[in-house]
């Protein structure tokens, strides 16, 4: 079964400028996704998709290979990972390459480690999923919320007002960080409600967004602390 790895990379972030190439302990940040995806020998093909010569310049001096630019099409504010995925196959395909699965791996992922890659590819391939996706449970439980109505806290769930956290079921936001596909299903746009979708867990201090340089502070922090561990 042949399985290819595409980090999307696109040029361009506003808020924190150059994201995807910027230095993160040490080397840029995408590195640590490139390193993860070829250090877990999972992939005969591991590919950066941006837009950005720049960014394909750092993505090769890593060992990742960059075969084609992305299309302006992909490349703009309104253009989905799926969109770029989709892009990326087929043309894989039109060179006459074929692939059974793929990983998405975002290139701000440095948590993000080849046992990682393994375990999950393991359980996707295992319980032949359609999709795996890596999720962190939500830190305090969502049941328990509020909200503002009329200037006043309320509960937006007010059944569970008096539940005890123990008692409440774990819900789960994805974590930003890889997904695992079957390219059939994928490729024929079917509907997520239709394919089977298995969790990945990751622990708070694998995940951190990274969208300002609070985030981005906060992500080094967490990960000088996992090498201390």
């Amino acid at each position: 079964m042949s399985s290819i790895c595409i980090i999307t990379a696109r040029g361009g972030s506003k808020r924190i400028p150059k994201k995807n190439i910027k230095e993160f302990c040490g080397k840029p940040i995408i590195a640590y996704s490139i390193e993860a995806a070829l250090e877990s020998k999972l992939f005969d093909e591991v590919m950066v998709s941006t837009d950005s010569e720049e960014i394909a310049a750092v993505a090769r001096h890593y060992g990742a290979k960059v075969p084609f630019m992305r299309s302006p099409k992909t490349s703009d504010d309104f253009a989905t990972t799926a969109d770029v995925l989709q892009e990326v196959i087929t043309e894989y395909e039109k060179r006459g390459q074929k692939f059974d699965t793929m990983c998405c791996i975002y290139p701000t992922a440095p948590f993000l480690t080849r046992d990682k890659l393994c375990q999950a590819y393991d359980k996707f391939t295992a319980l032949e999923a359609d999709i795996l996706e890596a999720v962190v449970a939500f830190s305090f439980p969502p049941q328990r919320a509020y909200v503002v109505r009329d200037g006043l806290l309320a509960y937006r769930y007010p059944e569970h007002a008096n539940t005890r956290s123990q008692d409440l079921e774990n819900w789960y936001h994805d974590a930003g960080q890889f997904y695992f596909y079957s390219i059939k299903p994928f490729m024929e746009k079917e509907d997520r409600q239709s394919v089977r979708i298995i969790p990945f867990e990751l622990s708070e201090l694998e995940v951190q967004d990274i969208d300002n340089i609070t985030d981005w502070e906060l992500a080094e922090m967490k990960y000088q602390l996992m090498q201390k561990m």
